[in-house]
């Protein structure tokens, strides 16, 4: 792992070296002028008046300055050095002290609501330019939090607002038929159509409060298992076939053999079921939808591909984002809590995979990259005998 404080340990080493140079130059200084040197008189004369100061006489305090000064040069040199190095270290550690009170700080601002740089002194670059990563990623991620909270509560009052209308047609043509007892058939069989059709469409709202509270509350758990991609594609595309007849579209399915991959059924048919609604509902009436996978290397990859509107690059950018949707009309069929493309993108990424669209003026394109699950070994020695 790469050293970032090589300047830091550089400079209190070099404040340690300093601080012990200059504590040995003054220890040397100290005996070789002042003791034995050319201060020497003067030292004497100043050490024998503090001890006369005290009441000691002038012989009793030559000789205490012989035995305490003059045959100890080399222990009061040591115990000067002693105290000197202490310094040196209670000076770097308050320097560390220091360091930790600006680091402290620095992480209060990251907390804080102020959009200031985090500042640091130059040693401490790297940890000024990780806090400063901080800072702004946790800006942004509550900044989308707001954002989606708010589509969110968007999508609620309009969903609440759509409620009414479905239910209120539902519930004035049962009142016509219960009060209208002469009714013609025809006229009976259209009201119950009606009345079928707006409730399918209260389900779809209904579904989509559903689809806004499970997004939130759910724990995505994986149960993995070998999946056949190439059964899995053809069996649910046999499925949509009664949506498909609806818009007048075909679907072409091109899928290599015996394609694979491990994962969790269940959640990967979300995936594909909802990428597959989606091509339905933004596709163009009387077109094609195209389902296609094949192996590349060690991945799966799934594209389905619809023709439609271009969908917008900065769109494109934003568009698995939870609670987003490409077209903003709430009172359309397609109209869903936007929800779908950000939970394939979830349970994508929960297998390793992961999730893209491409649009141009003819198509649009999501494309899922999963890891190819390789064949059990007995079913290989089975194909090579």
């Amino acid at each position: 792992m790469k050293d970032r404080y090589t300047r830091l340990k550089v400079k209190m080493l070099l404040q340690i070296a300093g601080i012990v140079l200059l504590a040995a130059l003054l220890g040397v200084i100290f005996i070789y002028t002042m003791v034995d040197g050319a201060l020497q008189v003067p030292f004497a004369d100043a050490f024998l008046s503090f001890c006369r100061f005290f009441g000691m006489d002038y012989d009793n305090a030559l000789v205490f300055y012989h035995e305490v000064i003059r045959k100890n040069k080399t222990f009061w040199l040591a115990f000067g050095f002693t105290l000197l190095l202490a310094l040196a270290v209670y000076l770097a550690m308050s320097r560390i002290s220091r360091y930790m009170n600006q680091i402290s700080e620095a992480v209060d601002e990251v907390l804080s609501q102020t959009d200031a740089p985090i500042s640091l002194p130059v040693e401490l670059r790297p940890m000024e330019i990780k806090l400063n990563a901080i800072k702004t990623t946790l800006r942004r991620r509550e900044y989308e939090a707001k954002e989606a909270e708010q589509r969110k509560n968007d999508l609620v009052v309009y969903l609440a607002h759509d409620l009414k209308t479905p239910l209120t047609s539902v519930i004035g043509y049962l009142n016509l038929l219960n009060d209208e007892k002469e009714i013609s058939p025809e006229l009976r069989d259209k009201y119950t159509h009606i009345s079928l059709e707006k409730s399918e469409r209260l389900e779809e709202l209904i579904n989509e409060f559903f689809e806004i509270t499970r997004f939130n509350l759910q724990n995505i758990e994986l149960e993995q298992t070998r999946v056949n991609v190439t059964h899995f594609l053809a069996q649910l595309t046999e499925e949509f076939y009664p949506l498909f007849s609806e818009k007048a579209l075909s679907c072409r399915l091109d899928v290599q053999p015996d394609l694979a991959v491990w994962g969790d059924a269940d959640k990967l048919a979300r995936v594909f079921d909802n990428l597959l609604r989606n091509a339905i509902n933004y596709g163009t009436e009387g077109t094609e939808i195209e389902v296609l996978a094949f192996r590349r290397e060690d991945k799966v990859v799934l594209q389905f591909r619809n023709a439609g509107a271009q969908i917008p690059e900065q769109q494109l950018q934003r568009i698995f984002d939870k609670f987003y949707r490409a077209d903003a009309s709430r009172s359309s069929r397609t109209g869903g809590a936007g929800l779908g493309l950000a939970i394939a993108k979830e349970i994508t990424e929960l297998h390793g995979g992961t999730i893209s669209a491409f649009s141009d003026e003819q198509f649009t394109t999501f494309q899922v990259v999963l890891p190819a699950a390789e064949r059990p070994v007995e079913e290989r020695k089975e194909m090579e005998a």
